[in-house]
């Protein structure tokens, strides 16, 4: 177990900067960060969006929670520490994301709103978006194909956000999709025109 940081490390630069890559790829790279409850369209939204950015010609990644857990975070459970260490892995990922000149989308429950303060922190102003998937913890388990909430209440899942753990909503969002009043293409639409009147959005 490592129990102790590292020391005497330097950050080398190469000759090839962020600014070289966007210009070959002729985008400015960002982080899109969706956060909400499970079940709220997170994973389904970020889907989609990449789907339509890929299409205008976008270089852009998806990162998911759960596909993180398979992985680089195969180590972390769901206490608060853990749920804090995961935010920050993806943070640090979706920088070197930002770095290399790529879109990134996340979708991550991200509960706390000092962790997701934190990763925003990382960034330069417009750099970071969040985008929160609002939906009532009712509409959240109506969706819930896996069954989890009801796992969770019956105490099979232990700190589950929304049942036994808590999550606290963003208050400044840059972008809000209520996602039990909006479609998947009505979400799309509006994350797009959202992006689109702001300086925040992914330039061609």
């Amino acid at each position: 177990m490592i129990t102790q940081p590292a020391t005497n490390i330097t950050w080398h630069h190469g000759r090839i900067t962020r600014q070289n890559r966007e210009q070959l790829l002729k985008q400015t790279a960002q982080v899109l960060w969706f956060t909400g409850l499970s079940g709220s369209g997170k994973s389904t939204l970020s889907v989609a969006l990449e789907e339509r950015l890929f299409a205008e010609g976008k270089l852009v990644y998806r990162l998911d929670g759960d596909n993180i857990r398979h992985g680089l975070n195969k180590n972390l459970g769901f206490s608060p520490p853990e749920r804090t260490e995961n935010i920050r892995r993806i943070g640090e990922v979706a920088k070197l994301f930002v770095d290399s000149g790529v879109i990134v989308l996340t979708a991550f429950v991200s509960p706390y709103q000092a962790d997701r303060d934190l990763v925003r922190a990382l960034f330069a102003s417009g750099e970071f978006i969040e985008i929160y998937t609002k939906c009532s913890l009712a509409g959240c388990e109506q969706r819930d194909t896996k069954g989890l909430y009801a796992k969770a209440k019956a105490g099979q899942i232990k700190d589950f956000t929304g049942i036994s753990a808590p999550y606290e909503a963003p208050e400044h969002s840059e972008i809000v999709i209520d996602t039990e009043k909006l479609s998947i293409n009505e979400s799309v639409d509006l994350i797009i025109k959202q992006l689109g009147s702001s300086e925040t959005h992914p330039q061609a």
